[in-house]
């Protein structure tokens, strides 16, 4: 973060200084966790459902951190920032357990002194996805084809809400060239929102589908909301756009930006061409671009990150990159956030793929396709252990049933479905084809993992995945229990 002083912060966020003259000196970053403050920085009071951040502010003090942002009076230096009466509060400021309103205005106060930051950085390059599945790793992806470039700031994980976003613009300073953030909605309006805190000036869309329709109600309606990030382009920015979806293709009319198309179309202008996989379901393909054409091989498990490797390799691109530096960082990228299609082997020669951070319709495809393609022509097994796919509303059992038949089309050996929730997974594979045992419905974690010890074998290859709220990740974790992880696979 850049150098400020409270008074500076005061007045960015239209609020006041509390036991505090103004002229102390915010040098470190901004935290709302108070157990990371470092020496000079700046400590923000969220309330939770659990804890109020409130309560925190003089042991932040003591630690190091040299003011609190906070919404009420505290026992620290602070500044106050204006709580807004009940009416008037923003839906998208919205907090769990946030009763009093006091969580709605520390994250406007948080978002305000976040374009402050930017405002003071003209020569900031920032860089917005957003889509309904592989925002996280796209977002690591493009970070780090950047980074070679000049310093880059990027969210750990999915930092990608009201408190993340600006969290991570305040990571920036004057060094930083490239500020790469992952946008993400829960309703219309939202993306908007995070754009006026960062206005990004390239824009990338990844894809539409199914992830939270039960609040968004249809894929148009997601489409809408996604689209808004392309909106808040300016003239000379540049929107990245998924030629191979209709849905994302059309935003097109909806930017002032220049777009840039991306994918296996043959009218995309940053495309793939001979697309394959290897035993490892890691993909080889031709980048080819009005440069020229590269051939790339990604140290990544499966063929889905082709088109997350496309719009990163369109941002690097458009920043500067030349072709053959964007092929050779391909080749070369990792795997940084968690429990995304995270392989290794476990000491007894079981292969474990964690991607059970999240799950949507499309990226439960995708996984199981990788799945398949892992064990295809080997003796390995292939075992998918998947747990519900939350927020999908009206669509929620014709969903799960699909995911369900597509396991048996796939030939996938085994398929353990856990929670009631998943049931029609496990009823669907259980009617198509001639299936029997071969799909089981589980009550809980507890339960497959007794399955899964009981009859893996060596060189079998087991799947987790689920909506975040399920934990599966306790699954693969578990099946490590009693010993090292073994070596990571990349």
């Amino acid at each position: 973060m850049i150098r400020l002083s409270l008074a500076d912060i005061a007045s960015a966020v239209d609020g006041r200084l509390h036991r505090a003259e103004g002229s102390e000196i915010v040098s470190a970053g901004v935290e709302f966790d108070s157990r990371k403050i470092t020496d000079g920085g700046l400590f923000v009071a969220v309330p939770g459902e659990r804890v109020d951040g409130h309560d925190f502010a003089a042991q932040a003090i003591a630690d190091g951190a040299t003011g609190v942002l906070a919404a009420r009076e505290v026992d620290a230096p602070a500044v106050l920032v204006p709580t807004a009466p009940v009416g008037e509060r923003s839906g998208a400021m919205a907090l769990a357990g946030d009763t009093d309103g006091t969580g709605a205005a520390v994250l406007t106060g948080l978002a305000k002194l976040a374009r402050h930051v930017v405002d003071r950085l003209p020569q900031l390059a920032v860089v917005g996805v957003t889509g309904s599945s592989g925002k996280t790793s796209t977002k690591d992806l493009i970070a780090q084809l950047l980074t070679p470039m000049g310093p880059t700031v990027a969210p750990p994980g999915s930092f990608n809400n009201e408190l993340g976003h600006p969290w991570t613009v305040l990571r920036a300073d004057e060094s930083t060239r490239h500020l790469v953030l992952e946008l993400s909605a829960r309703g219309v309006g939202h993306i908007a929102a995070l754009c006026e805190v960062a206005p990004p000036r390239i824009g990338v869309v990844l894809n539409v589908g199914h992830a939270h329709l039960g609040e968004f109600g249809s894929q148009e309606a997601v489409a809408q909301a996604k689209g808004e990030l392309v909106e808040s382009l300016p003239e000379d920015g540049v929107a990245v756009l998924n030629a191979d979806d209709p849905l994302v293709a059309a935003m097109a009319e909806r930017t002032r930006a220049r777009v840039v198309f991306v994918g296996e179309s043959p009218n995309a202008h940053v495309r793939a061409e001979d697309v394959e996989v290897d035993e490892q379901a890691r993909p080889t393909f031709t980048l080819v671009t009005e440069a020229g054409k590269e051939r790339v091989t990604l140290p990544l498990f499966g063929e889905h990150h082709v088109g997350n490797a496309l719009s990163a390799a369109a941002v690097a691109l458009e920043l500067g990159a030349a072709l053959p530096q964007v092929a050779e960082r391909l080749g070369a990228v990792e795997r940084v956030s968690a429990r995304r299609m995270e392989v290794a082997e476990t000491p007894g020669g079981v292969t474990v793929v964690n991607d059970a951070y999240n799950a949507n319709p499309e990226s439960v495809r995708a996984a199981l396709k990788t799945l398949a393609a892992m064990t295809r022509g080997r003796p390995a097994r292939a075992w998918a252990v998947l747990g519900p796919m939350a927020e999908l509303g009206d669509a929620d059992v014709e969903a799960h049933d699909e995911i369900g038949r597509l396991a048996v089309r796939l030939n996938i050996d085994r398929l353990v479905v856990v929670g009631e929730q998943a049931q029609a997974m496990h009823q669907a594979a259980s009617l198509e084809g001639s299936w029997g045992e071969e799909s089981v419905l589980v009550p809980d974690i507890d339960a497959a993992v007794a399955l899964l010890r009981a009859e893996l074998r060596p060189g079998d290859v087991v799947l987790t995945k689920a909506s975040n709220s399920a934990g599966l990740w306790r699954v693969a974790e578990a099946l490590f229990a009693d010993g090292a992880n073994g070596e990571q696979q990349q």
